[in-house]
């Protein structure tokens, strides 16, 4: 009996030695098995790809006028303030006009004194060097009057807003710094630096969207009105100068503003965020493409990034199946089965 027990016994850790041996080479089987992973894919295909690029700028004055006299003296007259818009030729400023009015009395006995040697010398009664001599002096006179003028009274060259005031009523100009500034802002103007690689395609004339942060929700249009000869060597970038109409006189020197400017179009394949793939530990950029029922891992250039998709410059062909989904999980060589 004790006989029968230890058969059995044997009998029953035969077996399972047996179905564990089976069990483990069912599952080194299954582990020898290539895993297929589903993916899901679009086809490779071209479209117009809009060529722009957006760059930070400051809005600055067209033309910024710094007014002062050509020597020092009393200020007489303030006749504006900071913020006040003038216009071209609008009296701004009066100085001291002692040295004026003695030029404007020199001025009127040369002209008096010329109008009667021109009468003698018309009658024969006066030498052409006599006569000669009168009218340089009437134009010496003309000249210093004119110059006193202009810098006595003094007037605003362009129409523009006042930016900033030195001096008060009474004060002494010691030019040190001008009386006022006078900004003209209609139109304003932005200097954009862009890429030298963008360098030849853009051209004056080509019209350029902005914004700025103080003027949410709206879009102003403007003008490339000068490109700068030179490349900053630093930056590698050029300037390009964008003039902005600014009727309304909302855009004001000092605003940041955001540009964008467009240099034309291309035709490319374009595909959606998901299907790159950035290799770790590199700026590589990848795509998987299936090949016969496996993934192939493709190098990639990428061009613009818009709406949620890349343009790709180089490394697939249009036609082929790119991987869109269940990407970020394959390896090189790996089998898929493509899903809807």
């Amino acid at each position: 009996m004790k006989k029968i027990s230890l058969i059995a016994l044997a009998a029953i850790l035969l077996a399972g030695c047996s179905q564990k041996k089976n069990s483990q080479e069912a599952s080194a089987s299954a582990a020898a098995q290539p895993q297929v992973q589903a993916v899901k894919v679009i086809s490779a295909s071209k479209q117009e790809v809009k060529q722009d690029g957006t760059y930070s700028a400051t809005v600055q004055a067209n033309v910024v006028n710094n007014i002062a006299p050509q020597s020092g003296g009393r200020i007489q007259k303030i006749n504006v303030e900071v913020g006040d818009f003038v216009y071209a030729g609008q009296i701004l400023a009066e100085m001291d006009r002692v040295q004026l009015d003695q030029a404007k009395l020199r001025l009127a006995n040369a002209e008096t004194e010329l109008g009667r040697l021109k009468q003698l010398y018309e009658q024969g009664g006066l030498a052409q060097s006599d006569y000669e001599a009168a009218e340089l002096n009437y134009e010496v006179s003309k000249s210093t009057y004119d110059n006193l003028l202009e810098n006595t009274v003094l007037r605003s060259p362009v129409n523009g807003v006042v930016t900033a005031r030195g001096y008060d009523r009474g004060d002494m100009y010691g030019m040190a710094s001008p009386i006022f500034t006078v900004q003209q802002i209609v139109p304003v103007k932005i200097l954009v630096g862009i890429s030298e690689a963008d360098y030849t395609k853009v051209k004056k004339g080509d019209k350029v969207s902005l914004t700025v942060d103080a003027l949410p929700g709206k879009t102003y249009s403007g003008t490339i009105r000068r490109i700068y000869p030179t490349i900053d060597p630093l930056t590698h970038t050029v300037n390009i100068e964008v003039q902005v109409p600014n009727q309304n006189r909302e855009l004001r020197p000092g605003m940041y503003a955001k540009v964008n400017v467009t240099f034309g179009h291309s035709y490319n394949i374009v595909v959606p965020d998901a299907a790159v793939v950035r290799l770790q530990g590199s700026g590589q950029r990848n795509v998987f493409v299936v090949e016969n029922g496996t993934a192939v891992q493709r190098e990639v250039s990428l061009g613009r990034h818009f709406d949620g998709q890349y343009e790709i410059l180089s490394g697939i062909e249009e036609g082929e199946q790119i991987v869109v989904k269940g990407g970020s999980a394959l390896r090189n060589g790996a089998a898929v089965e493509v899903i809807e």
